[in-house]
């Protein structure tokens, strides 16, 4: 019995462009693949990789599997970018972009040029500035870090640092800002370090130059810049609890509306600014509308679980609703806020 790979014609005709696959028997392309978009140069597939969508798209000099099976969904990939090991989903990899092996990053990430994690990361909907850097056994979803000049100077999160990113009411409306983004493009700002084995409850805001001690949670945000922070400890006990509360919606909301106008304001650059290098590249055109598709992405998202803690709300909470229907509680509060997100 000979024993063929389903996407046999799909590997050959890759190996035949130039791309290296060191054991073809392993790899599986989608019927959807479009093997147009993938460089013949210096492109590595490592035994194990899997290939899925339409709109995948690997530039020159991208190396995936080095450490362990890949699994690639409708991802725009830059040059020379490494990605080890683990699966990659509707996402974007800008160039010299990394990650270790056992990654799972989920819809709408960005990760701009060298930023990169080491091995068992989890990102979704998280935008990392260039030169970011994340330890092991991370979980970051929901969050854009900014900050840091090159290489050697970068914003880092360290090893085993989780980003708490869902409440006991079932809430998402969580995403925090480290850094922002109008300082934060130009590359000039100080370099912000979450220390390991701790994490942040979210949404929360953070300004540059801050290193929070490791070992700790931060439940508070650090808006004053160049600060050594070690968050405060709650005692031990038991308290009375409600879930749904209202307490604290105003600053909730407002982190929020601020998070969305961040990712306005990099669409912006984007659009404005970023196109003209990615026109140099090879299927830069490509990477650079799968950038703007997930920042479409994220703000949707983003405006989606705004519109669900809103709707959440009791009655009671809206002393001047007029609508009448305890099934409809959005009154002005509600109202105001479809009308911000729209």
């Amino acid at each position: 019995m000979e024993l063929k790979p389903r996407a046999e014609a799909k590997i050959r005709a890759l190996i035949e462009k130039g791309v290296s696959i060191p054991n073809p028997l392993t790899l599986d392309i989608g019927d959807e693949v479009a093997i147009d978009n993938i460089s013949a140069d210096n492109v590595v597939l490592y035994p194990g990789t899997r290939l899925y969508g339409s709109r995948t798209v690997i530039s020159a000099g991208a190396v995936l599997g080095r450490e362990g099976t890949v699994t690639i969904d409708n991802c725009q990939i830059g040059p020379k970018v490494d990605l080890k090991g683990g699966s990659f989903s509707k996402s974007v990899f800008l160039e010299g972009s990394n990650m270790g092996p056992g990654a799972q990053v989920r819809e709408a990430c960005i990760l701009e040029e060298e930023a990169g994690g080491a091995h068992c990361v989890g990102l979704k909907q998280t935008i990392l500035f260039p030169f970011v850097t994340l330890g092991s056994l991370i979980n970051f979803c929901d969050c854009l870090m900014a900050g840091g000049t090159s290489r050697r100077d970068h914003s880092e999160v360290g090893s085993s640092y989780i980003h708490f990113n869902f409440t006991p009411d079932g809430n998402k409306t969580t995403a925090s800002l480290i850094g922002d983004v109008p300082r934060g493009v130009l590359l000039d700002q100080k370099a912000i370090f979450l220390g390991g084995q701790g994490g942040m409850v979210g949404p929360l805001q953070i300004g540059y130059g801050i290193t929070v001690a490791a070992g700790s949670v931060l439940r508070k945000d650090v808006l004053a810049e160049d600060k050594l922070v070690i968050p405060h400890t709650p005692p031990a006990g038991v308290i009375d609890y409600g879930r749904n509360s209202t307490s604290g919606i105003a600053r909730i909301i407002g982190h929020n509306f601020t998070y969305l106008a961040s990712l306005c304001a990099l669409e912006e650059w984007y659009r404005h600014v970023r196109r003209h290098f990615f026109a140099q590249q090879e299927f830069g055109t490509l990477i650079y509308e799968g950038a703007l598709e997930k920042l479409v992405m994220a703000k949707k998202e983003r405006i989606k679980r705004l519109q669900a803690l809103v709707e959440k709300i009791p009655s009671g909470a809206h002393a001047a609703c007029t609508c009448g229907s305890p099934s409809q509680p959005g009154c002005e509060l509600h109202a105001a806020v479809k009308q911000a997100c729209d």
